[in-house]
This record gives structure tokens, C-alpha cells and sequence, in this order.
């Protein structure tokens, strides 16, 4: 790739650097001099190198503001123009649809990022349409362009967004560019995607710009809606002003170096010894610091009680990063409410979690999730049982991890999990590789026979810096819910703000000796299981 930069200014809420002009597939590596190696950015080890254009905003500047300024932030006016009947990637799902959930989804993270969705079919409506895209425009801090490569509606958008300082295009016209802070990027693709970037000014600055390029760049490229609102976020942050989930991407530099050596040096020393933790850090160092996908399959492929002791001393007991996810409020998911014409209760609840432990060697396996992270793995069995002391209650996830050598491997973690404050509500917690993550599950739906159900969850790792959400659907041999079943699922999706076409299809093709078992002792249902049928009179 051939690309030539202006000289970009510092990254501010008002100001910034550029962006490249196209954000199709392409990846862009920075230049960096050999003796800046670089450190681990796995969600669970954010690299330790300045990433101040992702970020772009002094702690002390955000630190100073006041309360009664928090509240009297401006609202951030984005503006998405798509071109009228293209279909998404995401199970040919239409642009138009994709966009106005996403603007729905901005909510989530802060209630003042406003976006409106148009088509560019504004030529063959009334002049009213036109007229209301343009008033937006001149208010917009952000122009997103999906899909558009009608002549007309290009020259269009050349004409009518001049004034804005934010504007990214995404599978559109050429002659369409990009502008951040109202700087441009002018280039022309020529052969690989990873050519030298060429005629350079400011070096720090530019790398920085591109550093932005690539982090959504890639996310934009993972296609799914997760990613696709990350994106937005990351402009928002580095141009137009702090976004509070963002923060935890900062690098602590030397802080955390000091923290690691004083109080970690021989388990730094263990992992560095060991084969597979040496592996997973050099994983980690190959992917993007949002792919968590790439992160966590690093983790699974290379799991060892090594890299487990390097992540309970770095992360778990000295909090090195300094970092504090707390667990996502938004979307509120009610629970279900009754279940067998009875209002749902503590025990039923978990007895609906055990499902069809007893009659099969598993509770429940899933179907279909929506975190690209955590709910795409292949062939995911649950297995939920009380355990002997009284009132405990465990979950145990097995599931199957294609490592980066190819080989298909099984893993296995073990959550605690105590009742909610609402029956069907539940807190649970795990020690993954040396970190705790904490997560509020809720049980969404279940259909009267076991024959699925719906779980959402919130969850953080505190101490490594990460936040998510997600839901699986759930069936006893893992296929989809009869099509009669189709308009309580989709209304069931609704409740925790996902569209059907938001889900991953897990792949149970070839799940041959899943290790399950539980504990010796446990018990199962309490109250109902899969084979009374006495509620079909109720």
C-alpha cells in the first residue's frame, strides 16, 4: 500500500490525526524500531507500551471535571448513511437494520451518543428526507458510511460533509475518504495490504493515527455487532471525548514494570522457563488488543499451571495494570417470571439450570451465543449440580478449543454460583488462568419440556481490565428450537436487546469423549426435571 499523510495534529476532543482512506481488510503494521519489543496485549495482559491514541485523553484532564460538567456533556451526534438494500455480513442481515440496532447498542455504553440511521435513496424520496439528512449533518460529529457506491449518492456526501471532522467509510465508493479531526488520508492500494507505509512526517504522530486505523480496522473486519459498535467507540474516545469503558486500554508503563519485578519475579522467571507459557505470551504479542477471540484462544491453547501463576500473582493479587472493570448495568434483563403455569422460584431455578443432567450425561449444550469471544468455542457442554455442602451450587463449562497448531484440545473451568436477589438471577464467579471473572446470569426463557432455553449474562474481569456481555441458547442435544418455537425465541432475544442474527452457530460436528462428570456426592433437581410431565395438566 501506498499512502501519504499530512502532518497530523495531537489527538484531543477536539482535534486529531487521520485516518486511511479505505477500512476494507487492510492492516496496517507500524513501524517500530527492533529494541521496543512488544508486550503482551491478550485482554488479560494489555500491553505496557504508551497506546495514547486509543485512549487520547490526559487522565488529568478527564480527572478534573467537575460533576455538574459530566452532566452538562453535549450530546454526540453521529450520523449513518447507508446505501439502500445492501446486505451485512451478519447472516444477510440488511446494512439499514445492522445500524439502527447499533444505534440502540451506543446507548448501552453512554446515554448521550445519539445516532440516526438514513439510505441514500433520499433521491427518489421527498425533499423532505434530504432536507432532514442535511440538518443532522451540520450538527454531526461523526459521518459513517456503509455500503454506498452510487455515483450520485457519493457526490452527494462530497458536497454535504465538508464540515464534519469525523467521517469513516466502510465498503463504499473509492472517491469516498476519511477524515479524523479533520485531517485527511490520502492513498492508493497498490499489491499487498502490508506494503510500507511511505513519505512519513511526524513518525510518533503517524503511528499513533495508524494504531487507531488498525484497531478498527480489525474490529470492523470481525463482523459482528459487538465490534461494529467498538468501532464507533474508539473514534468517539480518541477525537470527541472520553468514553469510560475505554479506559481500562491505557498502558501503566514503568508502574507496571516495578509492580511485576518487585513483587513477581519468580513466577516471571517460571513462565519465561516454561514452554507453553512462554507460547502464550508470545501468542498474546501477535494479537489485537480488542481481539479477544485471538486472546482467549492464546490462553486455551497454551494453558499451564505456570502462566496460571504468573496471572494470580501479575494480575489477581498485585493488580500491576491497576485496573477496575466493573460488571456492564445495560441491557437491564428481566427474568422469567413463571414456569409451568407456577411463579419461578429459587429451586426451580437452579432446577432448570441442571436441565437434563440425569437423563444425559450433560445439562444442557449450546447452540448458539452471542459473544464472539466466549460463545463461539465448538462443541459446549454445561453441567450444573448442587454440590454437598449445603446450598452450594456449581457450573462447569466443558468445551473444545482448536489451538494455533491445529490440534483440537478440551477445557474445562469451574464456577461458583449463589442465588440473585430475584429468582432466576444468579452470581458467578471463576478462577480462569489466574484471573477472576465475575458474571450476573439471568435464565431469560425456558420452553415447559426442556426442549431450549435462552441464558443471558454480564461479566468482568476486574483486576485484568475487561467487561462483556452475552447470551447462549441452549438445547439438551444442541439444535435450534422447532420453527413453532421461533416467535417466543425471538421474543425472548428481545428482552436482552440481540437479534437472531446476532448469534454464532456453535459447531458440534465433532465432539467425541467430552470430559464431563461431576463430583461424586452432588445432587441434581430438587423440585421438577425433564421427565415430569405433571405440569402438562396444571
Amino acid at each position: 500500500m501506498s499512502l501519504s499523510l499530512e502532518p497530523p495534529p495531537l489527538p484531543n476532543p477536539k482535534t486529531g490525526a487521520q485516518l486511511k482512506r479505505r477500512f476494507i481488510s487492510i492492516r496496517i503494521g507500524l513501524l517500530q524500531s527492533n529494541h521496543h519489543r512488544r508486550a503482551s496485549r491478550f485482554s488479560l495482559y494489555p500491553t505496557f507500551r504508551s497506546r495514547t491514541i486509543v485512549t487520547a485523553v490526559l487522565k488529568a484532564k478527564e480527572e478534573g471535571k467537575s460533576a455538574v460538567t459530566e452532566q452538562a456533556k453535549p450530546p454526540v451526534r453521529i450520523v449513518a448513511l447507508v446505501g439502500e438494500g445492501s446486505v451485512s455480513p451478519l447472516k444477510c442481515a440488511m446494512w439499514e437494520e445492522v445500524m439502527l440496532h447499533t444505534a440502540k447498542r451506543l446507548k448501552w455504553a453512554d446515554e448521550g451518543y445519539e445516532m440516526v440511521v438514513f439510505t441514500d435513496n433520499f433521491h427518489q424520496s421527498n425533499d423532505q428526507t434530504a432536507a432532514n439528512l442535511q440538518k443532522e449533518l451540520l450538527c454531526a460529529d461523526i459521518l459513517v458510511v456503509v455500503a454506498v457506491t452510487k455515483q450520485d449518492s457519493v457526490k452527494w456526501i462530497q458536497t454535504n460533509s465538508k464540515n464534519i471532522s469525523n467521517i469513516i467509510c466502510f465498503e463504499s465508493n473509492l472517491n469516498l475518504v476519511n477524515k479524523l479531526g479533520g485531517s485527511y488520508v490520502r492513498g492508493e492500494i497498490k499489491g499487498s495490504v502490508f506494503d510500507k507505509i511511505v513519505r512519513i512526517s511526524q513518525l510518533k504522530k503517524t503511528n499513533e493515527t495508524m494504531e487507531v486505523v488498525q484497531t478498527v480496522s480489525e474490529a470492523w473486519d470481525r463482523h459482528n455487532s459487538d465490534d461494529i459498535r467498538f468501532c464507533l467507540l474508539v473514534i468517539i474516545n480518541a477525537y470527541i471525548r472520553p468514553v469510560p469503558i475505554l479506559k481500562n486500554l491505557r498502558a501503566k508503563g514503568f508502574s507496571t514494570l516495578n509492580c511485576m519485578v518487585k513483587n513477581c519475579g519468580p513466577q516471571i522467571l517460571d513462565c519465561l522457563m516454561d514452554p507453553n507459557c512462554r507460547k502464550a505470551l508470545q501468542c498474546l504479542n501477535k494479537c489485537s488488543p480488542v481481539d479477544q477471540v485471538c486472546n482467549y484462544r492464546c490462553i486455551a491453547s497454551y494453558e499451564s499451571p505456570k502462566l496460571e501463576a504468573f496471572s494470580l500473582c501479575v494480575l489477581q493479587k498485585n493488580n500491576c495494570l491497576d485496573l477496575d472493570a466493573k460488571i456492564p448495568e445495560k441491557p437491564y434483563v428481566q427474568a422469567m417470571l413463571k414456569f409451568r403455569g407456577k411463579d419461578l422460584c429459587y429451586e426451580t431455578a437452579e432446577d432448570i439450570f441442571v436441565g437434563w443432567l440425569g437423563r444425559l450425561d450433560w445439562s444442557w449444550r449450546v447452540v448458539a451465543g452471542q459473544n464472539p469471544a466466549y460463545d463461539q468455542f465448538p462443541c459446549q457442554y454445561q453441567l450444573f449440580y448442587r454440590g454437598k455442602a449445603k446450598g452450594s451450587f456449581w457450573y462447569e463449562p466443558v468445551f473444545q478449543v482448536k489451538t494455533f497448531e491445529g490440534e483440537m484440545v478440551w477445557r474445562r473451568r469451574k464456577y461458583r454460583v449463589k442465588r440473585g436477589k430475584v429468582p432466576g438471577t444468579f452470581y458467578f464467579s471463576v478462577l480462569d488462568n489466574g484471573v477472576v471473572s465475575n458474571e450476573f446470569w439471568t435464565i431469560v426463557d425456558v420452553s415447559e419440556d426442556f426442549s431450549w432455553g435462552l441464558f443471558h449474562y454480564h461479566g468482568a474481569a476486574r483486576v485484568a481490565g475487561q467487561s462483556y456481555t452475552g447470551a447462549v441458547l441452549v438445547s439438551p442435544e444442541a439444535v435450534y428450537p422447532k420453527q413453532t418455537e421461533g416467535s417466543r425465541l425471538s421474543s425472548a432475544l428481545e428482552k436482552c436487546g440481540i437479534k437472531e442474527w446476532e448469534l454464532y452457530t456453535v459447531d458440534n460436528c465433532s465432539c467425541q469423549d467430552p470430559p464431563l462428570g461431576i463430583p461424586e456426592g452432588s445432587s441434581l433437581h430438587s423440585m421438577v426435571d425433564v421427565e415430569d410431565q405433571g405440569w402438562a395438566s396444571v
